[in-house]
């Protein structure tokens, strides 16, 4: 039996928080990369699975990351001055 959940609004996020998503999956991606050129001077096969998995959890987390910011809108800072 599957279970069905109400359809939500999107989620409503800072800017700031927005930012720091942004900059964490850039910095997941960028790591990923790194990761991925540094399999070539890797010889032990356990070693190389390990570096793999951690590659592929990296560039998953980074695209979780993506659909959550698709899916979250981004709130409208306060005025700087109250009107």
């Amino acid at each position: 039996m599957s279970a069905t959940f109400p359809v939500c609004d999107a989620m409503e996020i800072s800017p700031r928080f927005r930012k720091t998503v942004e900059e964490r999956i850039e910095r997941l991606e960028r790591d990923a990369a790194t990761d991925e050129m540094n399999l070539a001077h890797l010889d032990n096969e356990d070693h190389l699975r390990r570096h793999r998995r951690l590659v592929a959890l990296q560039r998953a987390e980074a695209l979780r990351m993506r659909l959550f910011l698709d899916r979250a809108r981004t709130r409208l800072p306060r005025p700087m001055v109250e009107l």
